[in-house]
């Protein structure tokens, strides 16, 4: 189930080397204490609640209502447990543009870390970018996609797709304890006041025309094709979120004709055939409702705390001082925790010491541990 979803102004820019610096010694000694005091699938629902992770990126100290919060906490993050990650049960794949597309390759690598098969995962990453980026057309282009991964076998997706001509940002949680099915309402949706007309595939009221839309692409490529000409000559429904001149039908002959060479059982084979996207899935859906009558939905999917200020000044500027006073506070309380286990492993070690000696004295010197 995708968690919820936010949006944030599209901000172009980088955080600077000495706030990014701190965050990430920040974000590692949070992300330690949370793993060490409820365990890392936690830590994983945390992050893809979006309310939290809004706060997370706030208490580190990026601006609030900035897209670049979710980019920079999540490369924070990931850069902070780096080489912790067999400790920690728990690892960080992808990132922010070319960085996502080596997230199959990094998923490999965080799998063999914790003997476990890549193969789901790679395809939960690949599946739940296609979701909001084909699936649903809202508007925004993912643009980032990171992957965490625990060594149970848990994952969750944080991705972010922006709309250049808005100049908004809109971020995705997902939870994959609670994925179902990924192509029938698999998110919970947070209410926003930038909502707009959406290709919703993955809504339930979408199921005909996900049928519909598979059962296309195994047809015979001239048959789409004709429909798809003939569409160009009819006055579209104004709820369509495309016009007659973004039709292109012979330019997605060759996508339909690899479809027809291996017809997709259904919906979701249909969004993993190579070179189906968004454009692909519109004229599908329009020929589903146009010609079969099989409607899809148009509904959009879519519905914070300061600890050391903003990178932007806002609501007041960062305080260095004050920003190395928490870290200290934070890597001290790691540091006294990992102390007390190990004060904890050395009694128990004593305790096997005596235990052994008292294994070795005569009858009469053994105390019965029943008795202690």
């Amino acid at each position: 189930m995708r968690q919820g979803v936010a949006n944030l102004p599209l901000h172009y820019g980088a955080a600077p080397r000495w706030l990014f610096a701190r965050m990430t010694r920040l974000a590692r000694a949070i992300t330690e204490i949370i793993v060490r005091d409820f365990g890392p699938e936690e830590f994983l629902s945390r992050m893809s609640d979006p309310f939290w992770f809004q706060s997370f990126g706030c208490v580190l100290g990026f601006d609030w209502h900035s897209s670049g919060l979710t980019t920079t906490l999540c490369g924070a993050v990931k850069e902070g447990i780096k080489g912790l990650e067999k400790d920690l049960d728990l690892a960080v794949a992808g990132g922010k543009g070319a960085t996502s597309r080596r997230t199959p390759a990094e998923l490999t690598e965080k799998s063999e870390l914790f003997a476990l098969d890549p193969t789901p995962y790679i395809y939960a990453s690949r599946m739940s970018a296609k979701v909001d980026s084909a699936a649903l057309q809202d508007g925004y282009q993912i643009y980032h996609h990171v992957f965490l991964l625990t060594g149970s076998g848990k994952w969750a997706v944080v991705q972010q797709g922006m709309n250049t001509d808005t100049r908004w940002a809109r971020r995705y949680h997902w939870l994959g304890d609670r994925v179902s099915d990924f192509v029938n309402e698999p998110h919970s949706a947070i209410s926003c006041d930038h909502k707009a007309i959406a290709l919703n595939m993955v809504a339930d009221e979408s199921g005909s025309a996900r049928q519909v839309s598979a059962q296309l692409a195994g047809e015979k490529p001239w048959k789409t094709i004709q429909e798809l000409k003939r569409l160009k000559r009819l006055s579209l429904p104004e709820h369509h979120p495309v016009f007659p001149s973004d039709i292109q039908p012979d330019r997605m002959e060759k996508t339909l004709l690899k479809a027809y060479e291996n017809p997709p059982p259904d919906f979701k084979a249909l969004l993993m055939t190579p070179g189906v996207g968004p454009k692909t899935i519109r004229a599908l859906a329009m020929i589903a409702e146009l010609t079969y009558g099989a409607a899809p939905s148009f509904r959009d999917p879519v519905s914070y705390s300061f600890a050391h200020g903003g990178k932007d000044g806002f609501p007041y500027p960062i305080n260095r001082a004050h920003y190395d006073q928490s870290i200290a506070i934070m890597e001290r309380s790691v540091r006294a925790a990992k102390i007390g286990e190990n004060d904890k492993s050395e009694a128990l070690r004593r305790l096997g010491r005596w235990s052994a000696e008292q294994g070795s004295a005569s009858p009469k010197s053994q105390i019965p541990i029943s008795n202690q």
